[in-house]
């Protein structure tokens, strides 16, 4: 596919969130798969119960996906931050845009996972434009969110995702 990956995975952390920007696409998800295949690295996702059932729901846990209650009134950021006191290596990628399609803002519950769960971000690019993922060093979250949120998106400047026109604009 002519892809470039630039940077590794942190080889000594076996727990950290990961987020893919822009998320513009389904193709994004085999993109992912190949990558984490690529650095041999198990990378998990959650998803809704309901995905998880027949054939569908097999492929989704063998490559790494992992049911999500999503009943109301449950406190969904600490159900996730709970995954990673559970298992001993979890890495849990989550798009923060939320949607493929063209938001303004980023939704912030992966921030609040990853405080809770007190583990890193690691942080990468899905650049069509350039054809390339670049994987970030590992980031701790700060208590200053607006600044945390700065740094994060200054990584995705001038990254296109499959569909250009959905792909999160860094002010």
């Amino acid at each position: 596919m002519k892809w470039k990956i630039i940077g590794d995975f942190p080889a000594d952390l076996k727990k950290y969130m990961v987020i893919a920007v822009p998320h513009t696409s389904w193709h994004d998800f085999y993109i992912g798969i190949l990558l984490r295949k690529i650095k041999d690295t198990p990378i998990n996702f959650v998803g809704k119960k309901e995905l998880f059932k027949g054939p569908l729901g097999w492929y989704l846990k063998q490559v790494g996906g992992v049911e999500l209650d999503r009943t109301p009134g449950q406190n969904k950021v600490e159900s996730i931050a709970k995954l990673f006191e559970t298992r001993d290596e979890f890495r849990l990628n989550i798009a923060p845009e939320g949607t493929r399609k063209k938001v303004d803002k980023w939704k912030t519950g992966f921030y609040y996972i990853a405080k809770e769960a007190n583990v890193p971000i690691v942080m990468i690019t899905f650049d069509f434009g350039k054809k390339q993922n670049v994987i970030s060093e590992p980031f701790y979250p700060t208590d200053n969110m607006e600044a945390d949120f700065k740094y994060m998106h200054s990584f995705f400047k001038d990254v296109k995702g499959k569909v250009p026109e959905y792909s999160f604009d860094v002010d």
